[in-house]
């Protein structure tokens, strides 16, 4: 009735109740309520301060709360209200210590509280609907009903969300009594919001429509209907006169399916009733559980819309359920949907069988084989759905271990399906989903064969041949995990139960012929194959394939199972320690086939190892042979227009001599194979004994192989190497054998014979690097090299063959390094071979991966005697340097219009070079006697670090970093002498730190950290690596600023460990790159000069003055831009500031006339802090260049020398251009009583004849001496007034002084303009009175012509002086007067 009355509240309304509460014995509630406590909220917060302190009966308590709630109209303040809410929804809980009539008091006051709080209350009974106990729903349930009746219309915008928490307590309900209560509120709220669309005008709150309020209640009413129906159906089942009812609701149960949006729900309404069908056991008619079948398999079967997992699972109970209760028209329809169905039919159809075979019922497995006959009518379907529907369903068989199921069948066809989806695979026609399909089906082979039980027995017996002989064939690869634990477990089950007797196998597991076995050879090879191509892929096939050798070990052969028992958990161990990306596959290859030979000579048979090398050949002949265009294709790896054996160079070059391009697994595995079986085969032809045997297989497979393909090239290279090892000499003269049948081969053949010639050059050397010490020294020169030299002289010397042949001599040289020969041994043929491997370089393009190998060729030789002279490696360097340096990015080519190589520039190729390249002048550096200086080296890589292609000097750079790590290591071990090189490196590398490229900025600043190092092992200054090396990271900055603070920084730091000596060298490659291009770079070589001065300055040699100084003269001669030449004169200014004289001698010793360049830096130093010093200086110097001039015989005439009047006139031009940049006339006039009486001497000694009187020739004139009087005039013009300077030529004082005629007369004059400026002070009168007793006529002519003019100006000098300086000019007067008279 409960459930009518929920019907009923859909479509009708019902209005609200009212009424005080009720207790529970239907009275009204009367509390009494403590007289001292008179206001409403007092008396509210006083009783729940009585039921959270649990004081007396709490279901007395909550009855006077709702009997204050509901006899006063005042509204609880929120937080009163929001605890009283809280304490009643935590009673609604079930506990130990609530009574019933609690839960129930605390239901009432909830609505009471509902009055002012309704949406707070009905927010906590919606949340208290989710995972509370049954009787807790109930109470919930119970308040919500009462809350619709007593607020109806206030609960409809509440509606949507309640109906929603009712659906999920709908779908849990378990009992009738919590479906009634379902049914109740449903019932009211319906009542409520059908009130409300009656009168929604008069409501105050927001108007909501009808299809918003009717859509929960529409999905809960169905929801609600079905589970009705079904309990409904389940009960009128248990009366035979209402059957007929029950069936005719069915039909309306099913029908649901197509009105309802969710069907799980009809699905668990239908899963109860066939539950209750199959309990009562009652006779259902064959057309309505025909209906329910097919109803069932359309839901399976829906592609629009697919069931969810849990509800295909609930789908598929039910026809359990259905075939339990009527198997024959289950299985009847099952077969037609299989024979007739389509593709969705059938996948439907085989997934109910797999269901069947999932239940345990035993009227369900008595018919397990006529389900397993059923699915094997479709098992070779070509859908992959259906496909992988049987693989499903024969997994859940052998999961279950059916009694009667063919595990016999269901191997073959799961190695069968494997194998054809491997087929379709292996096409190359599927689209990308039927790939994903075809993998799929593959996995699931793989996943069904792991869950094969093998612990029956007579099962036992019949698995082991019939697994055992999908082991070998390759096709079954992907199987081979679960395949060996398969095996593994009945070896281990065989080994347990060995003795004991095994129950006969059923007929039907029987198989109608016995299983042929796979020879222990064949398991071997296969079993070894598989761990070295696919160690990680595919859950572990290396290390399945390893346990599954361990368990065979009996099979293989006895020998073997004490070395196996030690050996093979090592290489479990060494696989279980890597993973797939950090796999060494050289030394995992190695470790193999040294367990492979191991074993062999633990076998000791020769018959079994010529039968393993025969299946070796076997297998290598049956795996795919893939040419080089089909790898490309794989790897998307060939470039367009290249060819095929050309790319193959360049790919084999840079994968170092035969490694994989980048392929995919599945690309590289048939590569990863053939590669594998080569070495295996060669390492048994080696640990064979027949020698017969051995030389023809060796003929055979060379004769075989196509050369052209590089796979099958390297495959031959490691058989015959390999083979060598044991078998040196058989092996070389089958390989000669053979190579003197190329030159009779026909001319059609040409283009193999050259790949030929080429592989058997790397033949010759890797038998070399294999080949026993004490037989190669005596074969090396005349058999291996010899051969090696006729075939590269005799073939087509491509890019293939000059490549076979670099790869020979470096394989060749090391061979004979590692034979230890000792000093006896020299190769004859070492400068031949050295000069072909410059040549190959020379002429291989640049981008040709020949270049790095021949590099790696030629380091390796030069280690062999005899030794190269120092000359000769110097050569040897420097043409390496050229090749490798040199080369230039094809964006370079590009941009200068240069037409590019026909093959593409290899990725990787320069960089290779490059190491390469460093890595020669490490072994040079080594070698002894007589090495390669670092000297040399430095010397040839000083051109390419100086280059103005950015590309070469980085380029040097990056071998510059190698030598100098190389030879810090070489001067660890002990303190030598200074590096020679350390002054011209620092000032090369130190502007490169403003470099226009990054790397190169990184590298320089890393070689100048290898310079720190080197030079504090020969001083006491720490390196500081640590402040470099952060100050490289800096480098990183785009801003010019930036980058030039660094590089000063780092300057700082360089320039104090430049020794001392080679400041010189500094400064000179210094100033080179002053006059880059690149205006960064230059002002970073001009920071690194003026850093390097002004720091260390004190500290360089004054022998070294001169040379700085031309240096700096050079580099302002060939600089034209002015902030260039600033740095260089602020340079020598620095210099000058340190070495004052030596810099003055040096700058004076230039030739006249002075340049322009010369004129400059006076002037610079003039106007310099150094003006004053320097001009008192060069004062001195003319001061004793006069008196040196007189000579200490006193004849004038006998000092007129070239060199003695060179260095007077250098000091006047000095003095000039210095003088003439002075801006304080305090300064000159302080140095006038020096430098007067210098150039009035240096003017009187100029004059041609003395300027006596008897002597005096009228016609005679010399001029010579106007350079020194305008010098004079320049001085003078720097101390007089204009007002003066005028007098003075206005009186023609200046042509008189040049006159030996009127030199007297301009010397009275000069005198008599100085006495009047007041510029004759007494220091001057005396220097002027040491002419008087003069040697030189002329001078003392001079002197007296002055002191007559001071006499005349001042009178006797008895009279004595009218002022102080004529008092300080006594003395000299005295004198003169003395003379005089």
């Amino acid at each position: 009735m409960g459930v009518l009355r929920a019907l009923r509240g859909f479509f009708t309304g019902v209005g609200a109740r009212s009424g005080p509460a009720r207790g529970e014995n239907g009275g009204s509630v009367v509390g009494a309520v403590p007289a001292a406590i008179t206001t409403f909220a007092a008396v509210v917060i006083s009783l729940l301060d009585q039921l959270e302190d649990a004081q007396g009966g709490r279901a007395e308590a909550y009855r006077q709360l709702e009997s204050v709630l509901w006899g006063d109209e005042s509204d609880l303040q929120s937080s009163v209200a929001g605890r009283a809410i809280a304490l009643a929804a935590q009673d609604l809980r079930v506990a130990q210590d609530t009574t019933a009539a609690v839960r129930m008091a605390a239901s009432d006051v909830l609505v009471a509280l509902a009055r002012w709080h309704l949406h707070d209350v009905v927010s906590v009974l919606q949340g208290h609907l989710q995972a509370l106990e049954e009787m807790s729903v109930e109470l919930v349930l119970h308040t919500l009903h009462n809350l619709a009746i007593r607020y109806a219309l206030q609960c409809v915008p509440f509606a949507g969300k309640t109906l929603a928490a009712l659906r999920g307590v709908l779908s849990t309900a378990g009992s009738s009594r919590m479906l009634c209560a379902v049914c109740g509120v449903v019932e009211q709220w319906c009542s409520g919001i059908s009130a409300y669309l009656r009168q929604r005008e008069k409501c105050d709150f927001p108007h909501l429509g009808a299809a918003q309020l009717c859509a929960p209640v529409y999905s809960l009413g169905k929801q609600a209907m079905l589970r009705a129906m079904a309990v409904m159906m389940g009960v009128l089942l248990h009366a035979e006169e209402h059957h007929q009812h029950a069936w005719e609701q069915l039909l309306w149960l099913l029908h649901q399916y197509r009105e309802v949006q969710d069907p799980s729900g009809v699905t668990r309404s239908l899963s109860y009733f066939l539950w209750a069908v199959m309990d009562v056991q009652a006779q259902v008619p064959r057309a309505k559980i025909l209906a329910v079948i097919a109803a069932v398999h359309e839901q399976l079967c829906d592609e629009m819309e697919p069931p969810s997992p849990g509800h295909r699972a609930e789908l598929c109970h039910c026809m359990v359920l259905q075939a339990r209760i009527c198997p024959e028209e289950t299985i009847v329809f099952l077969y037609y949907k299989l024979r007739t169905g389509n593709k969705v039919d059938r996948v439907a159809a085989v997934e109910m069988l797999q269901a069947l075979v999932r239940c345990d019922a035993p009227d369900v497995r008595e018919k397990l084989p006529l389900f397993t006959k059923l699915v094997q009518s479709v098992c070779h379907d070509p859908a992959a759905q259906v496909r992988k529907a049987v693989l499903r369903f024969l997994g859940e068989l052998l999961h279950s271990s059916a009694p009667g199921c063919s595990a016999w069948d269901v191997v073959g066809h799961l190695f069968g399906e494997f194998s054809r989806a491997s087929g379709r695979l292996a096409t190359g026609k599927l689209s990308v989903v039927e790939v994903w399909e075809e993998r799929t089906v593959q996995r699931l082979c793989a996943h069904v064969l792991g869950s094969l039980d093998v612990s029956a027995g007579a099962v036992a017996k019949l698995l082991w041949p019939r697994l055992l002989q999908y082991v070998v064939p390759a096709e079954y690869t992907g199987m081979l995990v679960p395949l060996c634990r398969c095996l593994r477990a009945l070896a281990e089950r065989a080994e347990r139960t060995e003795g004991e007797e095994e129950k006969a196998a059923p007929e039907a597991l029987k198989p109608a012929e016995p299983a042929p076995l796979p020879a222990p050879q064949a398991l071997l090879a296969r079993l070894l194959v598989v761990a070295a191509v696919a160690p990680h892929t595919g859950g572990g096939h290396g290390a399945a394939a390893l346990q599954l050798l361990q368990v065979l070990c009996g099979t293989i052969h006895r020998a073997v199972g004490a070395s196996w028992a030690t050996e093979i958990p090592l290489l479990l161990q060494h696989l279980a320690g890597t993973t797939a990306g950090f796999l060494d596959r050289a030394e995992w290859d190695s470790l193999l086939l040294k367990f492979l030979r191991a074993s062999l000579e633990v076998i000791a048979s020769e018959a079994w190892t010529v039968e393993l090398s025969r299946e070796l050949s076997r297998q290598l002949g049956g795996s795919p042979r893939l040419s080089w265009e089909k790898v490309c294709a794989l790897a998307a790896a060939r470039p367009e227009g290249c060819s095929g054996r050309a790319w193959e160079a360049q790919a084999g070059a840079r994968a170092g001599g035969g490694d994989l391009p980048q392929l995919t697994v599945a690309g590289a595995r048939p590569l990863l194979l053939q590669r594998f079986l080569y070495k295996a085969l060669g390492t048994a032809l080696a640990a064979c004994g027949c020698l017969r045997h051995v030389r023809e297989q060796t003929l055979q497979h060379l004769e075989a192989t196509d050369f052209l393909e590089l796979w099958e090239a390297q495959g031959i290279v490691s058989v015959v190497s390999r083979c060598a090892e044991s078998h040196f000499q058989l092996a070389l003269s089958s390989v000669q054998q053979f190579t003197g049948t190329l030159k009779h081969r026909k001319q059609s053949h040409a283009l193999r014979n050259r790949a030929a010639r080429a592989t058997l050059m790397v033949i010759y050397g890797r038998m070399a690097l294999r080949a026993p010490r004490e037989q190669l020294l005596t074969h090396v020169e005349r058999d291996i090299v010899g051969n090696v030299l006729q075939l590269y002289r005799e073939g087509c010397q491509d890019a293939q063959l000059k490549l076979s042949l670099v790869q020979s001599v470096t394989e060749i040289s090391l061979a004979i390094q590692a034979a230890d020969a000792g000093p006896r041994f020299e190769l004859c043929c070492k400068r031949e071979l050295l000069q072909m491997l410059l040549e190959v370089m020379q002429e291989e393009p640049q981008e040709s991966p020949v270049q790095p190998r021949a590099l790696m060729a030629v380091e390796q030789l030069s280690k062999l005697k005899p030794r190269l002279s120092r000359e000769e490696k110097c050569s040897l360097l420097a043409q390496c340097c050229r090749g490798v340096v040199c080369l230039r990015h094809p964006e370079q080519m590009e941009a200068r219009g240069e037409a590019a190589a026909a093959a593409p520039v290899a990725p990787g190729v320069q960089a290779p070079s490059l190491r390469a390249l460093g890595q020669l002048m490490r072994t040079l550096l080594r070698e002894e006697p007589a090495p390669i200086c670092f000297e040399d080296v430095v010397q040839v890589l000083r051109h390419w670090l100086a280059s103005a292609e950015e590309c070469e000097r980085e380029r040097a750079l990056q071998v510059c970093v190698q030598l100098l790590g190389a030879h810090e290591e070489q001067r660890e071990h002990g303190r030598g002498r200074a590096c020679e090189q350390f002054g011209s490196l620092a000032g090369l590398l130190g502007p490169l730190t403003c470099d226009a490229s990054a790397a190169s900025r990184w590298r320089a600043a890393t070689c100048l950290g290898h310079l720190l190092q080197i030079g504090a092992e020969t001083t006491d200054v720490a390196p500081c690596t640590n402040e470099i090396g952060y100050l490289r990271e800096r480098l990183n900055a785009v801003a010019p600023d930036s980058l030039l603070a660094t590089s000063t920084n780092i300057a700082k730091l360089v320039c104090k460990h430049v020794p001392q000596g080679q400041a010189a060298d500094f400064m000179d490659t210094v100033m080179e790159s002053l006059q880059c291009t690149r205006p960064v770079r230059a002002w970073a070589a001009g920071r690194w000069a003026l850093t390097f001065l002004g720091d260390c300055g004190e500290q360089i040699f004054q022998e070294e003055v001169p040379e700085l100084v031309t240096i700096l003269c050079t580099c302002l001669q060939s600089t034209q831009q002015s902030t260039r030449r600033c740095f260089v004169l602020r340079a020598m200014f620095i210099l000058a500031r340190c070495h004052q004289e030596p810099v003055i001698d040096s700058l004076l010793q230039r030739c006249l006339p002075m340049d322009s360049n010369t004129v400059e830096v006076w002037r610079s130093l003039g106007r310099s802090a150094l003006g004053y010093p320097i001009l008192e200086r060069l004062t001195e110097k003319l001061r004793a260049a006069g008196d040196s001039s007189q000579g200490s015989e006193c004849c004038a005439r006998e000092l007129g020398s070239s060199q003695a009047a060179l260095e007077p006139h250098t000091i006047i031009r000095a003095l000039c251009e210095m003088v003439s940049v002075l801006q304080s006339e305090g300064l000159v006039q302080h140095l006038l009583p020096d430098l007067l009486p210098s150039l009035l001497g240096q003017v009187s000694e100029t004059l041609r004849e003395e300027m006596e009187p008897s002597l005096r020739e009228p016609e005679s004139s010399d001029t010579s001496g106007r350079l020194f009087v305008e010098v004079l005039e320049l001085v003078l013009s720097k101390c007089l007034e204009e007002r003066w300077l005028r007098l003075l030529r206005e009186q023609g004082a200046w042509a008189s002084l040049a006159e030996p005629q009127a030199h007297s007369a301009g010397v009275c004059l000069l005198a008599s303009v100085l006495l009047r400026a007041e510029l004759v002070p007494p220091r001057l009168l005396q220097n002027l009175s040491t002419w008087l007793d003069s040697c030189s006529a002329n001078l003392r002519l001079t002197a007296t012509a002055f002191f007559a003019e001071v006499r005349q100006r001042w009178g006797r000098a008895d009279e004595g002086p009218a002022s102080g300086g004529e008092k300080a000019a006594e003395a000299p007067l005295r004198g003169f007067c003395g003379e005089g008279a």
